[in-house]
C-alpha cells in the first residue's frame, strides 16, 4: 500500500475562491484521499471537496448546516492504520492532551483549530495538524499537510 493523503484545516472560506481552486489544483487534486479537520465555514467548501475519497469533520466555527453534514470526529481505517480526525476546541495550549482520549488505539490523530502546523510523534501516536490553508495565521504562514501511508506513516507540512 502506498497512499498519499492531502490534509486541510481551518480554511474559513465563505465560498470557493480562485486562490482555493489554485491550491486544490496544485496540491490536492491528485491525492488518493483528502481530509479536512474542520472550520470550513460554508457548505460550498464541503460540497466542492465531497467525493468518495473525502473525509471531513466540523469545527467550532462551522454553522449548523455544515454540522448536519459532518460529524465532530471520525476514524478512518486504512490497511492496519487507524487515523483519528477531529477539529479540537479551547486553547491551543494542551490541545493535543484534550483530543488524545477521544480515540482508542490511533496511529495518527489529525486535528486543526490552532492554525499552527504540527507533525510529531508522542507516545507512539503521530499528531498531525496541517495548520491553516487560507484562514487567519498568527505567524503569517499558510500550509497544507500530506500524510504518506505505506510500510509506515509520516507527515509533511507544505508552505503554500
Amino acid at each position: 500500500m502506498n497512499v498519499k493523503i492531502g490534509v486541510l484545516s481551518d480554511t474559513h472560506l465563505h465560498g470557493i475562491t480562485k486562490n482555493f481552486m489554485d491550491i486544490y489544483d496544485k496540491y490536492l487534486k491528485n491525492m488518493d484521499i483528502i481530509l479536512h479537520a474542520g472550520d470550513f465555514v460554508t457548505t460550498e467548501v464541503v460540497d466542492f471537496l465531497n467525493s468518495e475519497n473525502f473525509h471531513g469533520v466540523h469545527g467550532n466555527m462551522d454553522p449548523f448546516d455544515v454540522r448536519e453534514m459532518l460529524p465532530p470526529k471520525r476514524v478512518i481505517e486504512l490497511g492496519s492504520y487507524r487515523i483519528g480526525l477531529m477539529h479540537g476546541w479551547g486553547s491551543s495550549q494542551g490541545l493535543e492532551e484534550r483530543i488524545r482520549p477521544e480515540f482508542q488505539n490511533p496511529d495518527v490523530i489529525v486535528y486543526g483549530h490552532s492554525h499552527r502546523p504540527a507533525n510529531h510523534i508522542r507516545d507512539g501516536v503521530l499528531f498531525f495538524n496541517p495548520g491553516t490553508t487560507i484562514g487567519y495565521s498568527s505567524h503569517g504562514i499558510h500550509t497544507i499537510g500530506v500524510l504518506n501511508v505505506g510500510d509506515e506513516v509520516y507527515g509533511e507540512i507544505i508552505n503554500i
